[in-house]
């Protein structure tokens, strides 16, 4: 999910740049947005099956109400522009045994650490890029270990890692990614997201297992050395061929039969451990199988559970997952809490409803994301608690937070996408009870006709982004859980597509600078004070025109390094054919404004010598501070600068 994220976030940046050229957005709205008038927040119950036939029977009659002429009605997911904020705290720089301090993954919630292409520990960095892992020696700067996880021709399979002490975990969202040293023939068993354990004590990596999932990765959490992985599945139905001239009507009959007909093994979850040199396919088993009231049949999520620091006798998935019949798109985690949630999914036109709803042209469904939640707080298999749901969808993770027995959630409804009525949108911010996922309080109305570009919840204050020509950034006391409000709202041009705390009373926000037309400029850096959340200023700004950043859709790539009060992103510059050059902005952040620091650039990437598919180069991408120096990250290499002065001092290539 977070490669189709990013790639969503690419494109979407591309369009607001070719907007800035070319002519903008459309007129704002003539009028406020008529509230809803169906309740959609709600708690939901998971039952469990009691046996195989109650499943299977269950299953095939909801799967029939959800197929279309050509298929299931898996839909497709509305690809927003991915912004985010932080969670509540700053990445915490911590200290090895020599007391060199260092900085973590940005992640929304301490002690939950969250998939990156990059991990350090302080002595050693690691990093996974085009199929390759590397350890680099900090003290030394080189490179001590390489280790090729996928055959070359695969290389632009996308990666992340989670490391515990001396494992890693690499993540391959995408499927069909073979181990190194495969045929390229086909495999059997599953072939989608694929997940490698790697020993990390020795003089070389070295894998130690894998698990291969059918369906598609959705995110991952990790708590000490325990880490939870989301999978999200769809039935295995064969259906018939179709035939031209056939008529939509039989169409759909004959795969509505198909379903009713469907074996209970087509919507089990499969998944292949590989350990010891050996491998075996297993099944999720009916007694794992849990589903609300009402469901689709037409998803399956899945958890997955891995100890990184565990005996590998059981292999990988020691602990067996657990699975629910129902749609997720979004995690977000806390040390004792796994939230998966649904967003409502678009067909281009409308969200989307059962195959005979749309044929006989009913009503579309209001939109509503449902929440459910997992107690993490011990080890083993996760244990179900609650289910519920609010009206809208959400950003991402960050529009959700739990505090102090509560759960908050800010979504949008009636946003403007697939030929949605324009000027229809409004947002809100939903307090539930953390326990039992019931409603507690709401505000609603916020930024009517526009919808949200980031959220950021900190303790008892919230902070809402939302646009469409203005930005307007809204503050919330949310002191009370059944009366929140709004306390505060400072409109400036352009948007925030992520905030985080620059020091007390302190918010910097990433995003793009726009003209009164709402057409993008190119990337701001903003500086607020919200000491006062009734009145919150703009006090400073930085603006690079015809540039964006991977942080706008992706926080890892932020860092805020406190200590010498530094904000660090990576720049994409672009010309009207696309992206021209990439380097690390880094910026100095006082208590009344902020200021360009300077640039860290590496060496251009060398003309490919072949003419066939190669991975693009993406530019710098992360930024991490070890000691005294910045170490800046791209597929190319490595580059070590001072964080002083910025002055280079060692440069590292991948070869």
């Amino acid at each position: 999910m977070r490669t189709l994220m990013r790639t969503a976030g690419v494109l979407a940046l591309a369009g607001l740049l070719t907007a800035a050229c070319s002519g903008g957005r459309t007129a704002p709205p003539s009028g406020p947005a008529e509230p809803t008038s169906v309740d959609l927040t709600g708690q939901i119950r998971l039952v469990s099956y009691p046996n195989c036939d109650e499943m299977l029977s269950g299953l095939r009659a909801a799967t029939a109400e959800h197929v279309t002429p050509w298929g299931l009605d898996t839909m497709v997911p509305m690809f927003a522009r991915e912004s985010v904020a932080a969670g509540k705290q700053l990445p915490t720089a911590l200290s090895d045994t020599g007391g060199q301090s260092y900085s973590t993954t940005n992640v929304h919630e301490a002690g939950v650490d969250e998939p990156d292409l990059v991990k350090t520990d302080g002595k050693r960095l690691m990093i996974v890029n085009r199929g390759v892992l590397r350890v680099i020696d900090t003290a030394t700067r080189q490179v001590t270990g390489t280790l090729r996880l996928v055959p070359e021709e695969q290389s632009w399979a996308p990666a992340d890692l989670l490391v515990s002490g001396d494992r890693a975990l690499v993540l391959f969202e995408g499927g069909g990614i073979l181990p190194f040293g495969a045929t390229a023939k086909v495999r059997p068993g599953p072939t989608g997201p694929r997940y490698v354990l790697v020993d990390l004590s020795g003089a070389q990596p070295k894998v130690l297992g894998a698990m291969t999932v059918n369906g598609s990765h959705v995110d991952a959490r990790q708590v000490g050395s325990t880490v939870r992985i989301v999978v999200r599945s769809q039935p295995e139905i064969v259906f018939p061929q179709q035939e031209p001239e056939t008529p939509e009507p039989k169409l759909l009959q004959r795969n509505r039969e198909a379903v009713l007909a469907a074996p209970i093994d087509a919507w089990l979850p499969t998944y292949e451990i590989e350990s010891g040199g050996a491998s075996r396919t297993e099944r999720v088993s009916c007694d794992r199988v849990s589903h609300p009231a009402e469901f689709t049949g037409t998803s399956m999520l899945t958890i997955h559970t891995i100890d990184l620091n565990g005996d590998l006798n059981g292999g990988l998935a020691a602990d067996a997952p657990i699975s629910v019949a129902a749609d997720g798109d979004t995690v977000y985690g806390t040390r004792s809490s796994l939230y998966v949630t649904s967003n409502p999914r678009w067909w281009f036109g409308g969200p989307a409803a059962s195959g005979e709803a749309r044929a006989s042209g009913a009503a579309e469904p209001p939109e509503r994301t449902e929440v459910h939640r997992f107690d993490v707080s011990g080890i083993g298999t996760p244990r179900y608690v609650a289910s519920g749901s609010v009206p809208g969808r959400l950003l991402n993770q960050y529009s959700l937070s739990e505090n102090a027995g509560n759960l908050r959630v800010a979504t949008t409804s009636g946003a403007e996408v697939f030929g949605a009525s324009p000027g229809r949108s409004e947002s809100g911010v939903y307090v539930l009870n953390a326990d039992t996922l019931t409603q507690k309080g709401e505000v609603t109305g916020l930024g009517r006709g526009e919808r949200i570009y980031s959220v950021r919840f900190i303790g008892d204050l919230g902070y809402v982004v939302t646009f469409r020509q203005t930005d307007p950034l809204y503050t919330l006391d949310l002191r009370d859980p059944a009366a929140p409000k709004v306390t505060g709202e400072l409109k400036i041009t352009g948007f925030s597509a992520y905030l985080h705390p620059g020091g007390p009373g302190r918010l910097i926000g990433i995003g793009q600078e726009a003209d009164k037309q709402g057409r993008a400029q190119g990337t701001q850096i903003s500086l607020f004070d919200v000491a006062d959340p009734a009145r919150p200023r703009l006090l400073s700004r930085f603006h690079q025109r015809d540039s964006g950043s991977e942080v706008e859709w992706d926080p890892h790539a932020f860092l805020y390094w406190e200590p010498s009060r530094l904000a660090m992103l990576p720049l994409m510059n672009w010309t009207g054919d696309g992206p021209n050059g990439s380097a690390a902005l880094v910026l100095r952040v006082g208590d009344d404004g902020i200021a360009r620091a300077g640039l860290i650039e590496h060496p251009a990437a060398p003309k490919p010598q072949r003419t066939d598919f190669a991975p693009a180069d993406q530019g710098i991408r992360r930024c991490v501070v070890i000691g005294d120096s910045v170490w800046t990250v791209s597929d190319l290499g490595l580059k070590v600068s001072a964080i002083d002065t910025l002055a280079d001092q060692t440069w590292i290539p991948f070869t």
